[in-house]
């Protein structure tokens, strides 16, 4: 969280709406896991009039870079202070699908952070659920070939990238260590062509 521009009105303002601000009901269900939870706008309308009132603003702006997904929250108030926070994650398919849900997560999650509530973790329940662990996301095939693309481009030995990873198979890569995988081969110089 970045608190650089953040102001004593700003700081006053918001632990007051922090005191008044209620958690976000869980009106919405996730049918995989027979859970409730608080879906973006259940987070919103809970937030925004409270807000508002202390002359608070809630401001999200999206990327995606071809690889992760980023979500910037900002909390401005209305003598020009603000604080941000970025949050991340690598969306489980790069298509639009994909990319707006990690978003839609990711500006639930930032918000009620920021805001200060509460609510109940649909994506995350697998961790707890039933005591079973979470399940493993991994790459998608389309990353795979871009990996396996970039891996030979760059003159890496297959081998011992999948050794570096502990998998047997690109296809084993977590989704959580493409970014890292994909910085660490990009470090490498490009094969020179003949």
């Amino acid at each position: 969280m970045n608190l650089e521009k953040s102001t004593p009105e700003l700081l006053t303002a918001l632990a007051i709406a922090q005191g008044e601000v209620e958690n976000a009901t869980k009106a919405s269900t996730n049918p995989h896991f027979k859970s409730k939870y608080a879906d973006l706008a259940e987070i919103l309308n809970t937030v925004r009039p409270v807000f508002s009132k202390h002359g608070l603003s809630i401001i999200q702006s999206t990327e995606f870079n071809g690889s992760l997904v980023s979500v910037t929250t900002t909390l401005a108030h209305k003598s020009g202070g603000y604080v941000t926070s970025t949050a991340s994650c690598v969306p489980a398919k790069s298509d639009a699908q994909g990319v707006g849900s990690s978003t839609t997560y990711l500006r639930r999650y930032s918000l009620a952070a920021m805001a200060g509530i509460a609510q109940e973790d649909d994506d995350g329940q697998t961790a707890a659920h039933n005591g079973k662990p979470e399940p493993v996301s991994v790459i998608s095939e389309k990353q795979c070939a871009d990996l396996k693309d970039l891996i030979d481009s760059r003159e890496v030995e297959y081998s011992k990238f999948l050794e570096a990873y502990k998998i047997t198979n690109l296809s084993e890569l977590k989704a959580t260590q493409l970014q890292s995988a994909i910085s660490a081969i990009s470090k490498k110089p490009e094969k020179a062509v003949a």
